[in-house]
C-alpha cells in the first residue's frame, strides 16, 4: 500500500466579492481533486490549536500527527537544516526576509518575488557588512527567504517578532523585534539595529539600483522573524513505521523533512512561486514512490497568491495544481494507494495573511467508503463523512489500512 499527501499551500480562502462570493476552489476547474472528491471521504481538519499563530509550521507538523506544541521550534530552526546550516545547542535561526521598506513602511514583504541570484549578492554584502563578531551569521536562502543565525542565544523565544507578511502596510516602527522579558531586551535591541543597518548596506546596492530602474520593489532592509532553536522531533518511521519522501521548494517544508527523517527530494524547476515544474513535482513523485511507502508533495504557489491578494492568480495555481500535477500523479499510479488532497491553512484573498479556519480535506482510499460530497471545497468539505477532525486526526484516516480490510467497491479501482 502506498501513500500520497499533495498539499496546496494556503489553498483554502474565504468567499470572495470579486468571484460572485464564491472561494477560489469554488471558482476553479478542478476535476481530478473533484473525482478523488467522489471517490473518497471528505472532511474539514483544524491543523492550528487554538492560540497558537496560524504558520505552515504548526499546520504542517499538525497534519503529519506531531504536537506541534512541543514539535514547534519556530520557522527559523526549521528551515536551516534545507541550506545545510548546523546549528548547535545553544544557537538560534531566525528567518531573514528581505523586504521593501519606503517612507518608513513596510511595503513588501518579498521585495517583489527578487530572485536567488539578486538576493544571493545582497546576502553577500550583508555578510561582508554586518557580521562584525562570530555571534551573528548570514545564509543565503531561495529568493527573498534567507537566515540569520545568532550564535549562544539561549532563548530566542523571548522576543516577538512580527512575520513580514502580516505587517504590510504597518510602520516599520511599529513592528520591530520587541522583548518580551527585561533580560531579553539586548537582543532586540540588537535586532533592530540590524535591521536599520541592513538599509544603509542596501539602499545603494548595485541590484537594488538595477531594480528600481526597471520598476521593481528592491530587497532595501532585511528582516528577522520566526528566531527559534533546534529541535528535537520523533522520526516518521519511528511514528507510523513508514518510510517517507517530501517534495517542495519552500525550506520550512524541507527542514521539516528533514528532522522527522523523509528523504528530501529537490525536483529542477521547483521555484516555490506560480513558475514552480508542477509536472516535475508529479513526475519525482512517482519515482520517489518505488523506494517509499509515502510521498508529501507539497506546492506553495496558492499561498503566495493569497499574500499578494491576487484572486485571479490564486484560482489560475489551483488549476495549474489540479491538472499538471493531480492529474500527472492520478495517471501515473499502479499499485493499491491512497491519496489525500488538502491546503494547510487558509490565506484568504479578503485577509492577505494564514488564518485559523478548518481546512477542507480529501481522502481516497480502498479502505474508505465514498461519502456522496462531489466537490472538493470549503463548504462542500462540511458535509463529509469525517466531519470536523481535530489536531492530529488526519494521518490515522490515511493509514486507515492499517487496521480495516478494503472496501470492495474501492479495491476495484485505481483512482
Amino acid at each position: 500500500m502506498k501513500y500520497i499527501i499533495i498539499l496546496g499551500d494556503g489553498m483554502a480562502d474565504y468567499p470572495v466579492p470579486e468571484l460572485g462570493n464564491l472561494t477560489p476552489l469554488q471558482v476553479a476547474y478542478k476535476p481530478n481533486m473533484d473525482s478523488l472528491t467522489v471517490k473518497g471521504c471528505s472532511g474539514l481538519l483544524r491543523t492550528v490549536p487554538h492560540g497558537m499563530s496560524p504558520g505552515s509550521d504548526v499546520a504542517i507538523l499538525s497534519l503529519l500527527g506531531y504536537d506541534p506544541v512541543k514539535s514547534c521550534a519556530a520557522r527559523g530552526a526549521l528551515e536551516a537544516p534545507a541550506r545545510g546550516i548546523k546549528l548547535s545547542k545553544g544557537d538560534a535561526a531566525f528567518r531573514c526576509n528581505l523586504i521593501t521598506e519606503k517612507d518608513g513602511v513596510l511595503v513588501d514583504y518579498s521585495a517583489s518575488h527578487i530572485t536567488s541570484k539578486e538576493s544571493s549578492e545582497i546576502i553577500a554584502s550583508i555578510r561582508e557588512n554586518l557580521e562584525k563578531n562570530g555571534n551573528m551569521e548570514f545564509f543565503s536562502g531561495l529568493d527573498y527567504r534567507h537566515f540569520m543565525i545568532l550564535r549562544k542565544l539561549q532563548n530566542p523565544q523571548l522576543i516577538e517578532c512580527t512575520p513580514p507578511h502580516d505587517a504590510i502596510g504597518r510602520k516599520i516602527t511599529e513592528v520591530l523585534p520587541k522583548a518580551k522579558t527585561p533580560e531579553a531586551e539586548r537582543t532586540a535591541a540588537l535586532l533592530r539595529k540590524t535591521i536599520f543597518e541592513s538599509k544603509q548596506v542596501l539602499v545603494s546596492h548595485p541590484v537594488n539600483i538595477d531594480r528600481v530602474k526597471a520598476g521593481k520593489n528592491p530587497g532595501n532592509m532585511i528582516w528577522p522573524w520566526g528566531g527559534g532553536k533546534k529541535p528535537s522531533i520523533e522520526s516518521f518511521w519511528e511514528k507510523y513505521g513508514l518510510k517517507a519522501a517530501v517534495i517542495s521548494a519552500v525550506d520550512l517544508v524541507k527542514g521539516i523533512g528533514t528532522y522527522v527523517g523523509m528523504e528530501v527530494i529537490d525536483v529542477p524547476g521547483a521555484t516555490g512561486s506560480h513558475d514552480t515544474d508542477y509536472e516535475g513535482k508529479a513526475e519525482w513523485a512517482l519515482k520517489a514512490l518505488a523506494s517509499n511507502d509515502l510521498v508529501f508533495v507539497h506546492v506553495e504557489a496558492p499561498d503566495e497568491a493569497g499574500h499578494v491578494r491576487d484572486f485571479r492568480l490564486k484560482v489560475k495555481t489551483i488549476e495549474d495544481l489540479d491538472r499538471r500535477l493531480v492529474g500527472k500523479i492520478i495517471v501515473g499510479l499502479s499499485e493499491p494507494h491512497a491519496i489525500a488532497v488538502l491546503p494547510d491553512h487558509p490565506t484568504p484573498i479578503t485577509v492577505g495573511t494564514h488564518t485559523r479556519d478548518p481546512v477542507p480535506f480529501v481522502i481516497c482510499s480502498p479502505f474508505l467508503e465514498p461519502d456522496g460530497v462531489r466537490e472538493f471545497d470549503e463548504f462542500s468539505a462540511r458535509n463529509g463523512a469525517f466531519g470536523l477532525i481535530e489536531n492530529g486526526g488526519f494521518m490515522s484516516l490515511l493509514v486507515k489500512d492499517k487496521f480495516t480490510e478494503p472496501c470492495m467497491n474501492q479495491a476495484e479501482s485505481n483512482v
